[in-house]
């Protein structure tokens, strides 16, 4: 029996399938995506360039997106996710449970998500540091209200925010690897607590 492929950075097996790195805005989705990515050998997409000009102005403007403005994007991320025969790891708030069905139908095959739960505070506290995004920390709120936890989905980890990147990287890591040693499939954790 051949062994599982391993992770660059000896984290123990990397999941063989694309992996979403999903939660609200201010989660660091672009920061662990491109770790884990990198960790993994997998190509970075980020979710936020595949919106419709129209998505961004209106979350400029302070704008919560609909259903209907949101699925023309995920879409887009759900074919970038069937193109290619190669894993990606693509950053998407995911928030809804038929977003993230949308996208694992798409994605054919395995897919994995990491959930990067924080609390409100240090989810705000980011959005007020960071500079040169188009979402306003207005609609945190808005994004929380509309966030369907993926709590016993298929094939998902949860990681907490509420630590230094690094930490954060290196247990998603591990979790993958548990993801990709696993035969059961069933949601882990990023050795965070239960959630």
């Amino acid at each position: 029996m051949a062994s599982p492929d391993m992770s660059p950075l000896g984290h123990g097996p990397k999941f063989p399938g694309s992996i979403v790195v999903m939660g609200v805005s201010g989660s660091g989705k672009t920061s662990v995506g491109k770790a884990v990515a990198a960790a993994c050998g997998y190509r970075f997409i980020e979710g936020d360039a595949l919106h419709p000009d129209v998505n961004i102005a209106k979350m400029s403007a302070g704008i919560p997106l609909t259903d209907e403005d949101r699925w023309p994007w995920l879409r887009e991320i759900g074919r970038q996710l069937s193109q290619g025969a190669e894993p990606l790891v693509v950053s998407c708030s995911a928030l809804k449970r038929s977003y993230r069905a949308l996208l694992r139908d798409s994605a054919g095959g395995d897919l994995a998500f990491v959930y990067l739960h924080g609390s409100r505070d240090v989810l705000a506290g980011r959005m007020h540091h960071r500079e040169g995004h188009f979402m306003p920390a207005s609609l945190l709120d808005t994004q929380l209200a509309t966030l369907e936890e993926p709590i016993g989905e298929p094939l998902t980890v949860v990681a907490d925010v509420d630590q230094s990147a690094a930490d954060v990287v290196k247990a998603t890591l591990a979790a993958l690897g548990g993801l990709a040693s696993s035969s059961t499939g069933a949601s882990g954790d990023a050795g965070f607590g239960q959630r």
